[in-house]
């Protein structure tokens, strides 16, 4: 059996060979492969078939595979779970909590649930998501228009997690993402110590030379600093399923 890492890292948005072997040999925990057509990092299933596939074989470590999704259907759900065997589902776009318990029911797969706040009172939308979802993201909410609900390459002011707790997670696990980069990685990391409701960071846009293309010297930057800061603890649990916090 393996341990569970104490802090995941999560490098999102991959779309090639190279950024899978550079995220797997840095050290990183996750890998996010993305379906959204409007999204620079959109993949084919085909596509991220091969790619989880190598993440899997190149692997001598425990690696997830997450596919992120925005509003998908039953039909699009079906066959990224049969073609790709996701480990996680990650939904990104306007999904009720009744639609998370459904998917959760219906495809047999573990669901992070990604939310994007801007201020405190933002959290409260995070409650119903508490009791039907395995994990949860914080993300900065996209600017007015955008057609993008993250991968934005923006940040929320990191004080408002001083009100985010484990009654409003559910004690569920918590990603923090939203503009990191190998600049601001360390501080993130060293701000989870503080909020250990959050157990992982995401990042896309931060590790990238334009949209959508990612650079391996950046993906090593990024996730060498973030080890580095990363508490070495090997789980917080017990913190996160304390009903008093």
């Amino acid at each position: 059996m393996t341990t569970e890492p104490a802090f995941d890292i999560k490098i999102c948005g991959l779309s090639t060979q190279a950024d899978i072997a550079a995220a797997m040999a840095g050290g990183a925990s996750m890998v996010g492969l993305v379906f959204f057509a409007k999204s620079p990092r959109n993949v084919s299933l085909a596509q991220a078939e091969k790619l989880a596939a190598s993440a899997r074989q190149n692997s001598h470590r425990q690696v997830q595979i997450v596919a992120l999704t925005v509003n998908p259907d039953d039909v699009e759900l079906a066959a990224i779970v049969a073609r790709v065997q996701p480990d996680i589902v990650q939904l990104h776009g306007t999904e009720p909590a009744s639609r998370v318990a459904e998917i959760k029911l219906t495809h047999g797969v573990e669901v992070m649930k990604a939310f994007g706040v801007r201020e405190v009172a933002d959290f409260d939308g995070l409650k119903p998501y508490a009791s039907v979802a395995d994990r949860l993201l914080i993300d900065a909410k996209p600017p007015q228009n955008s057609v993008l609900p993250g991968g934005n390459g923006l940040t929320f002011d990191w004080s408002i997690l001083d009100a985010l707790t484990a009654r409003i997670c559910g004690g569920l696990p918590v990603m923090l993402s939203g503009g990191l980069n190998p600049d601001n990685v360390a501080s993130a990391v060293e701000l989870s110590q503080r909020h250990p409701v959050i157990s992982g960071i995401d990042v896309s846009s931060g590790v990238e030379t334009s949209p959508g293309i990612k650079d391996k010297g950046l993906i090593e930057t990024f996730l060498q600093r973030a080890k580095a800061a990363a508490p070495s603890t090997s789980s917080r649990k017990e913190y996160l399923h304390d009903p008093a916090s």
